[in-house]
């Protein structure tokens, strides 16, 4: 009856899946970490999938090969993120540099997201004069899928052009404009690392 009360309280920490976790990370098999901890691969499946539970000293060999703890087999998975952005809850922003002649005009589709490794945008490209072009620059990558139209980028002194589904990934720390091409619609999804 112990062992029975012992196994279902042990049961909410999912050890095994912690563990298989841990060694698919690491892209390594049973027989691999095997070798690592000395235990045998056959020992070590079974505590994968709980049907065996580990002991603190074979748990303590596994967790060493993985450089983890042994609180992380008893603290909580943390929650995976997840966010849903909805379109009726986006604001519209004009760019910062011109309020009167926006070169564009953005939405944020991630800003609920907490900690976010990433900025991700909807931007619309408006017909502007060159003169108003201002070029601007920030720490990090940017990544533009072109999902309609025709733009320009200046990218420091290069100036490609993109058309319909053309991407184009660069560092934007350098200095850096967009110019839509012709009149139609222009529209692109824009990724900005932080």
């Amino acid at each position: 009856m112990e062992s029975a009360t012992i196994r279902e309280g042990l049961k909410r920490y999912s050890i095994g899946e912690k563990l298989r976790r841990l060694r698919l990370r690491k892209s390594m098999g049973l027989s691999e970490l095997s070798k690592h901890t000395g235990l045998s691969a056959s020992l070590l499946s079974k505590l994968e999938r709980d049907l065996m539970h580990p002991t603190l000293p074979t748990l303590l060999r596994i967790a060493l090969v993985f450089s983890v703890g042994l609180e992380y087999f008893f603290n909580p998975e943390p929650k995976p993120i997840i966010e849903i952005i909805r379109k009726r809850v986006r604001l519209r922003f004009p760019e910062a540099a011109d309020k009167r002649h926006p070169a564009y005009h953005f939405e944020s589709l991630d800003f609920a997201a907490e900690n976010r490794k990433l900025n991700a945008y909807y931007a619309e490209f408006e017909a502007v004069e060159t003169s108003h072009l201002r070029k601007h620059e920030h720490p990090g990558i940017e990544f533009l899928f072109l999902i309609s139209g025709k733009l320009v980028l200046q990218v420091g002194d290069d100036e490609p052009e993109l058309a319909e589904g053309d991407a184009i990934y660069f560092d934007s720390a350098v200095p850096h404009s967009y110019r839509r091409v012709g009149s139609r619609r222009t529209t692109a999804l824009v990724v900005v690392t932080t």
